[in-house]
């Protein structure tokens, strides 16, 4: 169904594109190589010269490309590569991607940690903020960056030593803070640790009886969708994780990621996407209805839409707060409960995570509740008398 449908919209990159691309490190096209993550990784857009044999640049990205790798990486999997527009340099997935000049501007409000995560790092690699619930951060390397990441500071800064080095003291401090019951690993990206370090960080985790509820965010699904094996899959199952995703734009729903996203899913691996809401990318109403749409025909629910974080060089890639309320307000109750995600601000600072939506609740007074519903409408919910 998925492949049907980008088919029709002309989406799809048949062997010739991907043969351009293998054409740049001087290469041919070999199907089997492409399915291999690690050759993927070897082979990533880098350079200027990398993006100037497959895409047309406007001025804006050579001057970004020039630039831009200065102050954050740039390196985007063949996989991803071949689902750029070459003509067009307002493609949706370029702009995720591909360095641009304004990346050079810093905007008032920019932060280069928006979140605060350093000002709650108790030991090195281990963020806890709220009380009940930590963040791991496993290591500094991603597929591809994205050029709104809310780590750049930290990610492929070559500062932050691999977890491997760092796990004694997080799995002490995880002994001594019962209070923890969940644990969220990122970066980087954790699922391009190889299976064996993989499967050594999670038996560590689970080996800690208060640790209830473990869980990795991962963009290799969108961007080397090739990672996902069965062997990684069985590495999920046995200490029964959770995987909260990253994708913007349909466009990125592959057969290749619905393939993945299959085995995921077969493999008894919870699902859950979490989307930042850009400027160009996803900021209508089409845009999202068709990626949550899409992502639910995956079995992929739809979970946070996030306001896109203040990072230093971003302003150009930022909404409006108005403009996410807008869409939210647009989606609900005109698409299915499981399409419409929460959308939060990431507090600036350090405040975590805040649930945004347009004024539901009009009064509450003397037990009763005035509500307002999707179509605009008023009704009345009275609490039961004591």
């Amino acid at each position: 169904m998925i492949e049907n449908a980008l088919l029709h919209k002309g989406l799809i990159h048949t062997s010739s594109r991907r043969e351009e691309i293998c054409q740049i490190f001087g290469e041919s096209y070999d199907p089997d190589r492409w399915k291999d993550w690690r050759w993927q990784m070897r082979h990533r857009l880098c350079k200027l010269e990398h993006f100037q044999g497959l895409l047309k640049l406007a001025s804006a990205e050579q001057r970004g490309l020039s630039i831009a790798p200065e102050k954050f990486a740039v390196a985007v999997t063949p996989h991803f590569a071949s689902l750029l527009d070459p003509g067009d340099p307002l493609c949706p997935l370029r702009l995720q991607v591909v360095p641009r000049e304004e990346e050079l501007t810093v905007d008032a409000a920019d932060m280069a940690d928006p979140c605060g995560e350093d000002h709650d790092s108790p030991v090195p690699g281990l963020v806890h903020r709220y009380p009940d619930r930590v963040l791991l951060l496993a290591l500094d390397t991603c597929a591809a960056y994205c050029r709104y990441c809310t780590r750049s500071r930290l990610v492929s800064q070559g500062e932050m030593y691999p977890v491997t080095r760092r796990l004694d003291a997080i799995v002490a401090y995880l002994e001594e803070h019962t209070e923890v019951r969940d644990v969220l690993i990122s970066g980087g990206d954790p699922l391009l640790m190889s299976d064996e370090p993989l499967d050594n960080l999670l038996g560590r985790l689970r080996a800690i009886p208060h640790i209830e509820f473990v869980r990795i965010g991962s963009r290799v699904p969108s961007f080397l969708p090739q990672r996902i094996t069965p062997e990684l899959v069985a590495v999920l199952r046995k200490h029964r994780v959770w995987l909260s995703v990253h994708f913007c734009h349909v466009r990125e729903l592959t057969p290749e990621v619905a393939q993945a996203c299959d085995l995921l899913a077969d493999g008894g691996i919870p699902l859950g996407s979490q989307t930042v809401l850009l400027k160009g990318v996803n900021d209508s109403e089409e845009a999202l209805k068709n990626l949550f749409h899409g992502l639910l025909k995956l079995r992929v629910r739809p979970y946070y839409l996030y306001q896109c974080d203040p990072v230093v060089g971003t302003a150009h890639l930022r909404t409006s707060v108005q403009t996410g309320i807008d869409l939210i307000s647009k989606l609900r109750g005109h698409t299915t409960g499981y399409a419409v995600p929460t959308y939060v601000i990431d507090a600036p600072g350090g405040g975590g995570k805040v649930p945004i939506q347009a004024e539901t609740l009009l009064a509450y007074e003397n037990g009763k509740a005035v509500v307002r519903n999707w179509e605009g409408k008023t009704y009345n919910y009275v609490d039961p008398v004591e």
